[in-house]
């Protein structure tokens, strides 16, 4: 009966190493995969990686609202991961989407777009899209080896004299530009 006992306790042992060998086999095969099919853009310097909608940001329908409205809606969200042992000075860019803007599209004027971008745990900033330079939301350097993720939100001035009838829309293309740091 002891002998027995130890058998089943020494089989249970195994049986509880081998499920715990796969599970973390399985864990970094999984992440490998997910890591490199996920990076949308690369560089030897900089790999950036857009979740959700990819590098498309837009307004559908005008909804004026005010900035704490607005910093509660959905984000855009990206992630900018440097692969070198320096910093790296980037920029993150938006335009106008001109592949979505055909010429029926009545476009939202870009001073009553405001505009978030938070960078990681700094404080939030926010525009309105026709004060930023070059359409420039951010510039920044991401230290060596580091990721940084970065929360876009778009929405309509609360200010505005849009009604929300109006068919207007707003697309845009958000980008990461690698700065020349010479």
């Amino acid at each position: 009966m002891n002998r027995l006992k130890k058998e089943i306790i020494k089989n249970v042992f195994y049986v509880g190493l081998i499920l715990v060998f796969a599970s973390v086999c399985t864990y970094f095969i999984y992440n490998k995969f997910q890591n490199t099919r996920d990076v949308d853009f690369s560089s030897k310097s900089l790999d950036v990686v857009y979740h959700d909608s990819g590098d498309k940001i837009s307004i559908n329908k005008v909804i004026p609202m005010t900035d704490s409205v607005g910093l509660s809606t959905n984000a855009y969200s990206l992630s900018i991961k440097n692969n070198l042992t320096v910093g790296v000075k980037y920029s993150i860019v938006i335009m106008n989407d001109i592949d979505y803007i055909s010429e029926t599209d009545k476009l939202i004027p870009s001073e009553d777009i405001r505009i978030s971008v938070k960078d990681g745990k700094k404080p939030t900033e926010i525009y309105n899209l026709n004060e930023l330079e070059n359409g420039v939301l951010l510039k920044t350097e991401i230290p060596a080896l580091a990721k940084n993720d970065i929360s876009i939100r778009l929405w309509v001035n609360i200010d505005s004299d849009l009604s929300n009838i109006s068919d207007m829309k707003y697309y845009g293309v958000i980008k990461v530009v690698e700065l020349n740091t010479k």
